[in-house]
């Protein structure tokens, strides 16, 4: 076993290349650096790499639970930890269970016992040892859902400094940085949508940027991504008009697909009726006047923020273009 293997230089990880090909030794090398920039090539093709995860939280619970049950055996002396107080050993350490480790003994060591002989460690002890301020915030209960609403609330409302106030208090308590990625994926197509369409993009690159930069420098995207969303134009009429036409549906206003548009791929779709599509580039500004379904509701609405302006400029070029055509239709015919 050789720890570190990153600091062999070239010619040594050579040597070990002849014996690990004849099967005379079985190489098991640890690193905290990439294995395909720091191990020579050829070694790393005779190897398999296992990536190691950090700890869960709730493996590093179990280990800090087992220690606990260890040291009293060891040091003969009852010892308690509130539950409190390993949560935040175990959130705090961020995975490294040498962390959670070193805290847990400078608080036992720190911690004198009561009167009734119990070494009693409480929350105050573990952020004394740990070096770390507990942040009221439970992953799985009221401040957890509370903080991500506020901070979406903060993002839709266009105020930068609340939402960079709330994404740090989830991040310095511990949440998961991917969780937060994905909301601001949901808000930029729910609360900007197309007043902004470069928002989702933004939002999508900043979840792929923190699946492989990781934290602690994934909070840097997530403040930028936080902050554009925040100050980016606002939209809901995409989200807004979704919810209007599946609520239509769900209430039993199904429409049949005009025969024009149904399928003609496949021979005798004619004899069908399916038949008498226009195609919508043949014609002028790109845009033909046909039925593309039979009912009039209008269930996107653009607003006047940033490129829905636009939009809503072209919608109307284009029923101008529609009347057009339809005038043309009137007197041409006999």
């Amino acid at each position: 076993f050789i720890d570190e293997i990153h600091r062999f230089n070239k010619a040594q990880q050579d040597v070990l290349l002849p014996y690990v090909e004849s099967g005379a030794i079985t190489l098991i090398g640890a690193t905290t650096h990439n294995p395909f920039f720091f191990i020579n090539a050829p070694l790393v093709s005779r190897s398999q790499i296992v990536q190691l995860e950090t700890l869960s939280e709730d493996a590093i619970l179990t280990l800090l639970e087992r220690a606990r049950v260890l040291c009293a055996g060891e040091l003969d002396k009852a010892i308690e930890i509130e539950a409190d107080a390993c949560r935040h050993l175990a959130r705090m350490c961020e995975g490294d269970a040498r962390k959670a480790l070193n805290a847990l003994e400078i608080a036992l060591l720190t911690t004198p016992p009561d009167a009734d002989g119990v070494v009693r460690i409480d929350q105050a002890a573990t952020e004394e040892s740990i070096q770390k301020k507990a942040v009221l915030y439970d992953k799985d209960e009221d401040s957890h859902h509370d903080t991500i609403s506020a901070f979406i609330k903060s993002v839709r409302g266009s105020d930068p400094n609340a939402a960079l106030y709330w994404l740090a208090k989830m991040l310095v308590a511990g949440e998961d940085p991917r969780f937060i990625a994905r909301r601001l994926i949901i808000l930029a197509s729910e609360d900007i949508g197309n007043a902004d369409p470069s928002a989702l993009g933004l939002a999508v690159s900043a979840m792929r940027a923190v699946d492989f930069v990781g934290m602690p420098e994934a909070r840097i995207t997530l403040g930028q991504a936080t902050t554009y969303l925040a100050c980016a134009p606002k939209s809901n009429a995409a989200y807004m008009g979704l919810e209007k036409a599946m609520a239509d549906i769900r209430e039993g206003r199904t429409l049949a697909v005009p025969k024009h548009l149904r399928s003609a791929s496949y021979k005798g779709a004619g004899t069908l009726g399916h038949e008498g599509y226009q195609y919508a580039h043949d014609f002028e500004g790109h845009v033909v006047d046909q039925e593309y379904m039979p009912t009039s509701t209008v269930y996107y609405e653009p607003t006047s923020e940033g490129y829905e302006a636009r939009i809503q400029q072209r919608i109307e070029q284009w029923n101008q273009l529609r009347q057009k055509q339809r005038f043309q239709r009137k007197e041409a015919s006999p």
